[in-house]
C-alpha cells in the first residue's frame, strides 16, 4: 500500500513538473513569436525611415542670379495710371545640371517671365497672397520650359524675388 502511494505521488509530482515546463515553453515560445512580430513590422517600416532620412539628407542648394532686373508696365493699369513693376529674382535647385539648363536657356526664360509678368494686375500683386502666387507661377512656367528643353531634369525647387518694387 505505501508503495501504491509513492506511485501515486511521483504521478502527481511529474505532472506538476510537466505543467511546469509546459507553462515555461508556452511562454518562450510566445516570447519568440512576439520578437518575430517586432523584427517584422521594423523591417517594413525600415525603407520608409530610410527615405525620410535621405528626404532629410538633400543635396545642398545651387543657386543662380538672374542678373538683369524684371521691368515691366502692367497690362491692366490700376486707375488709368501707368504703373511699373521691377523684380530682381535668384533661383534654386538641388543638381548643378538644372541650373546649367536654367543659364543655357536663360533668354528665353527671360522672355517667358517677361510675359507673365506683363499680364498681372497690380492690384493683385499688392497683396502678399499675390506676390507669392506670382511667385510660384514664375516656378512653374520656368520648369515647364525646362520640361521641354529637356525631360531628365529636375526642374528647380524655388525662386526667390530678392527685390519686387511696384510704382
Amino acid at each position: 500500500m505505501a508503495e501504491i502511494q509513492k506511485d501515486i505521488e511521483l504521478k502527481q509530482g511529474m505532472s506538476k513538473k510537466t505543467k511546469i515546463i509546459m507553462i515555461i515553453g508556452i511562454v518562450l515560445l510566445l516570447a519568440a513569436i512576439g520578437g518575430g512580430v517586432y523584427w517584422w513590422l521594423t523591417k517594413d517600416a525600415s525603407p520608409a525611415e530610410e527615405e525620410t532620412e535621405m528626404a532629410a539628407q538633400k543635396a545642398p542648394p545651387v543657386y543662380h542670379e538672374v542678373t538683369s532686373p524684371f521691368i515691366v508696365n502692367f497690362s491692366e493699369q490700376s486707375n488709368n495710371q501707368v504703373r511699373y513693376l521691377q523684380i530682381k529674382m535668384k533661383v534654386m535647385a538641388r543638381d548643378q545640371a538644372t541650373i546649367d539648363l536654367f543659364a543655357l536657356h536663360e533668354p528665353a526664360l527671360v522672355h517667358e517671365l517677361l510675359m507673365l509678368f506683363y499680364s498681372q494686375n497690380y492690384d493683385d500683386l499688392s497683396t502678399t497672397e499675390g506676390t507669392q502666387a506670382l511667385q510660384q507661377a514664375s516656378l512653374e512656367t520656368i520648369n515647364s520650359f525646362l520640361k521641354q528643353q529637356d525631360s531628365s531634369v529636375t526642374g528647380l525647387e524655388a525662386v526667390y524675388f530678392t527685390s519686387l518694387v511696384m510704382q
